[in-house]
């Protein structure tokens, strides 16, 4: 079945750096876009970035200079590197994929950005 496993969260003070990974399995991972989301406390989830099968990214605004989303195919993982962080990336971040028109999510890991 499809798992998806994030890992690399953790506190983190503004302005610094962290890189979430998503290890994925259950399906051919080089054929499917693979998407980061996140939510904070009391806010819907949003979408932070979308990578396609063939690694053509997008981001969402308040990413945008400061987020790089890459793949690496030969280990079926996903790579949300994160720079100049700041308090409102405060969330628990999700790896997504759409397999078989069902959206499936790992477990979630919790990005703090606070001094």
């Amino acid at each position: 079945q499809v798992q998806l496993v994030e890992s690399g969260g953790g506190l983190v003070q503004p302005g610094g750096s962290l890189t979430l990974s998503c290890a994925a399995s259950g399906f051919t991972f080089s054929v499917y876009a693979m998407s980061w989301y996140r939510q904070a406390p009391g806010k819907e989830r949003e979408l932070v970035a979308r990578i396609s099968n063939r690694g053509g990214t997008n981001y969402a605004e308040s990413g945008k200079g400061r987020f790089t989303l890459s793949r690496d195919n030969s280990k079926n993982t996903v790579y949300l590197q994160m720079n100049s962080l700041r308090p409102e990336d405060t969330a628990v971040y999700y790896c997504n994929v759409l397999y078989g028109g069902v959206p499936y999510w790992g477990q979630g890991t919790q990005v703090t950005v606070s001094s």
